[in-house]
């Protein structure tokens, strides 16, 4: 006598189900096709956030620098702490965009 559970016999997939595979395949891809298209303007927005900020901090530490004379260099502070807004700008996007797709439900049919 056997005491384990019976062998199940393995199915030969129908030929239908080999369609609906395929067809589920390619709906997957043009899916992930527009994820690089998303991926690659989320580069660019993110390329922006930090390029903006970094730019502006420099452009007003050198008018400072030009109007007001110090001892240290307004051009180089205020560079960096755009760099610093500009990368912490660039986390929140990435942040909130990485949320969201965790948030968004799955397609499977299951």
């Amino acid at each position: 006598m056997n005491d384990g559970p019976s062998p199940t016999p393995e199915r030969k997939p129908t030929l239908a189900g080999e369609i609906g595979a395929k067809a589920e395949r390619k709906l997957k891809a043009r899916r992930s096709t527009q994820g690089v298209w998303f991926g690659l303007g989320m580069m660019g927005l993110v390329g922006w956030s930090v390029v903006v900020p970094t730019l502006l901090g420099a452009a007003l530490g050198n008018w400072l620098d030009g109007h007001y004379a110090a001892g240290h260099s307004w051009t180089l502070a205020l560079l960096m702490a755009g760099l610093v807004i500009g990368c912490l700008n660039a986390w929140h996007w990435v942040t909130k965009e990485d949320q969201e797709m965790k948030d968004e439900p799955e397609d499977d049919d299951e």
